[in-house]
């Protein structure tokens, strides 16, 4: 008996190594297991990370590509992205078959960035992420511009009898009805109010702005979830008059100030709404840098006193720089969207200039509606009467938007 006792207790000291080296092993082989699973989830979230960053703008390599650095390459397979005719909202400014075009190779340029290809546009895709929110462009006559086409974009998968248009004063809203969503444009060329606000008529030699109010306006986008703004064309000046008052007022202060300052003035105020009504959770912030002028031939090797008129071939040289565009404004914005971000709240550029700068042959000319009656010295000199500002559609804006678009979904 002592010894089947001593068998007894000598026995259970394997018995009982036996069980926790059959747990250390069972914890041992679970860990491998969550081990491989881990490493396999993260590797398909990198997978999917660059996805979304390839999306955004990330090559093969993994180096960052700049959306904005590249050069237009001519496809008249894939572009134009949707036609003029066809767009039920198209404007009589940017029209230029309507207004008798003939040539069309300015529809067929694709944008193509250094190290990566920009996403191509899927209306459905964003109308789908639009759906019941709200996007909002507010800005000029270019900031309006770039909303026909995107109206244009969208407007080509929706049904005429599900699409839309209202208006209201400065606001324009286009309205995806199946989606419940709505794409709209406000007119506020200053950001600020000023006395140029009126949406038809504000063609006013003496502009003033009130550089501290901008409630008037963004009382009007407040809840946007996705707000795309513009302004500069309307600060190419050298001087601006600067009111402190009301244009109701007879005792209001007015001062002549330098532009870049005065457009300093109206950026803090634009910046510091954004950060006390705008939630960056909820909102996602652009704006879109100056739209290039081609007023001046002699940029590009021709006469001095012609411009865009019968240009039909974008400039071939890399980096040219016409001297409609202003870098110490575009300097002004970056300054303001850098002290936005350091407050907490984040505005993508968009920066459309470089890329713009070589199309010289995207302006409307002399094909589109003219608003005020030709002279007879104008219709005898085509290039003195030429809108060498604005663009044709389809053409240069549907550029921005699928930029704009790309950004969209990076930050989603």
């Amino acid at each position: 008996m002592a010894k089947k006792n001593n068998q007894l207790f000598f026995m259970k000291p394997w018995g009982l190594r036996s069980i926790i080296n059959f747990i250390v092993s069972l914890f041992l082989a679970l860990a491998i297991i969550l081990f491989i699973s881990s490493t396999a989830k993260t590797g398909n979230a990198r997978e999917g990370g660059m996805e979304s960053a390839k999306a955004a703008g990330q090559g093969e390599d993994g180096e960052i590509c700049d959306l904005f650095s590249g050069k237009w390459v001519f496809d008249n397979l894939t572009y134009p992205l949707y036609s003029e005719r066809e767009c039920m909202f198209m404007s009589d400014q940017s029209a230029c078959e309507k207004f008798g075009r003939k040539n069309f190779r300015y529809q067929n340029w694709r944008w193509q960035p250094n190290g990566c290809d920009l996403p191509r546009f899927n209306a459905t895709r964003l109308l789908e992420s639009l759906r019941g929110r709200r996007m909002v462009f507010v800005g000029d006559s270019l900031n309006r511009n770039q909303w026909v086409s995107m109206v244009c974009l969208l407007g080509s998968v929706i049904p005429s009898s599900l699409k839309s248009m209202e208006t209201n004063g400065s606001l324009m809203s286009f309205k995806a009805k199946e989606y419940n969503a709505s794409v709209e444009f406000y007119w506020s060329p200053l950001l600020v109010e000023s006395n140029s606000d009126h949406p038809t008529n504000h063609r006013i030699p003496d502009r003033i702005v009130r550089t501290q109010s901008i409630e008037k306006h963004a009382k009007h986008w407040t809840d946007a979830d996705i707000l795309v703004f513009n302004s500069y064309l309307w600060w190419r000046r050298s001087t601006m008059k600067v009111m402190w008052g009301s244009f109701q007022d007879n005792d209001g202060i007015y001062k002549e100030i330098e532009i870049l300052r005065a457009y300093e003035l109206a950026l803090k105020t634009w910046s510091d709404w954004l950060e006390f009504n705008v939630d960056p959770l909820k909102t996602q912030l652009f704006f879109v840098s100056m739209s290039p002028t081609h007023f001046w031939g002699e940029e590009w090797g021709i006469d001095s006193n012609q411009n865009c008129y019968n240009e039909t071939e974008p400039i071939k040289k890399i980096g040219f720089w016409g001297r409609g565009s202003d870098k110490r404004m575009m300097n002004v914005v970056d300054t303001a969207i850098d002290r936005l971000k350091d407050r907490g709240v984040s505005v993508q550029i968009l920066n459309v200039t470089q890329l713009s700068e070589y199309r010289k042959d995207g302006h409307p000319s002399i094909y589109r509606k003219q608003w005020d009656p030709l002279t007879e010295e104008q219709i005898a000199n085509p290039s003195s009467y030429a809108d060498c500002i604005h663009w044709c559609l389809p053409g240069v804006p549907d550029v921005w938007n699928e930029l704009l678009y790309a950004y969209i979904f990076k930050q989603q």
